[in-house]
């Protein structure tokens, strides 16, 4: 009875707006999102508890949260409107020849040293896939994929990933890096202690290395000297050679970016310097024919 119900009732706009709601925090601001009477709103959200015989919010004078049916809800609803969206863009490009489409999230390490070389080897053997990149750190590229918005994710072997499937995707190395008349630059590799007296230029407090060198800084007694965040790895580099400090980043990134301005890099001696970044999808048996080709070009990479 229950999934006649469903059926008749889960309309996209009804779903839309459940998710709005969500996101804007209150009926009023999802409803002018979706262009809908706040009075209609209000109705199709009671139908919808009604269909369902559960309560989906807490309503409250401020405004309204999910309960823990809800939560369950939403978690389904985004993956069915990512699909149907899916659905329209694949459809839609077969008109322009292309045969398929896949979305993924990567973090910054992954897409500055390692995709843009994998990525073209694959579009040069499958030219009719489209491939819709977004950068996420490591946290938000396991959360993506888990609320179904990409159908693969890369990122730090060191996160949570929350049930997700996961295999290897490529190993890299972290480096200290400075101005080549800074103190340590004579040296021929660092433990990550040593450079705990010098100011430094991180990366967004959400990234896998700032996490990790700030963890590192507790490890060993003290407390990283961070004189400023930046958003990527490019910038982190015209900061060290303006002198705002040193900084960690993937020799590969430094390869790119830092030698071309005289900057210098010291390998650490640190396990976690060695680093590993992972593929995650949700259930690789699942995957599209195109989303499973893709998966495969990247697990054989390493």
């Amino acid at each position: 009875m229950l999934q006649k119900s469903l059926i008749r009732r889960l309309d996209l706009i009804t779903l839309q707006l459940f998710v709005a709601v969500h996101e804007e925090g209150t009926l009023t601001r999802a409803a002018a999102r979706e262009a809908i009477a706040v009075s209609a709103a209000s109705k199709r959200l009671m139908e919808l508890e009604e269909a369902l015989g559960i309560g989906l919010y807490v309503r409250q004078a401020k405004g309204m949260t999910l309960t823990p049916a809800g939560e369950t809800l939403l978690h389904h609803a985004r993956q069915m409107l990512f699909n149907l969206e899916k659905m329209g863009l694949e459809l839609g490009e077969h008109s322009h020849g292309v045969r398929g489409y896949v979305r993924m999230l990567a973090n910054l390490s992954a897409i500055i040293q390692f995709l843009p070389e994998d990525l073209r080897d694959f579009s040069e053997r499958h030219p009719q896939v489209k491939t819709d990149l977004e950068e996420r750190p490591s946290a938000g590229v396991i959360q993506g994929v888990l609320d179904g918005v990409a159908d693969l994710g890369i990122c730090s072997i060191d996160s949570d990933v929350k049930g997700l499937h996961s295999v290897l995707y490529r190993q890299d190395k972290l480096v200290v890096l400075m101005p080549p008349h800074h103190p340590l630059a004579s040296r021929s590799s660092l433990a990550f202690s040593d450079t705990l007296d010098s100011d430094y230029v991180g990366l967004h407090s959400a990234s896998s290395i700032n996490m990790r060198t700030h963890a590192a800084a507790r490890q060993a007694g003290k407390v990283l000297r961070l004189r400023i965040h930046v958003p990527g790895f490019d910038a982190m580099c015209r900061m060290v050679q303006a002198n705002m400090g040193i900084g960690i980043l993937p020799h590969k990134a430094y390869e790119l970016f830092g030698r071309a301005l005289g900057l210098h890099a010291v390998p650490l001696t640190d396990d976690w310097s060695d680093r590993a970044l992972i593929l995650v999808v949700r259930d690789e048996a699942s995957l599209s024919p195109v989303s499973r080709m893709l998966f495969e070009h990247l697990r054989g990479q390493v």
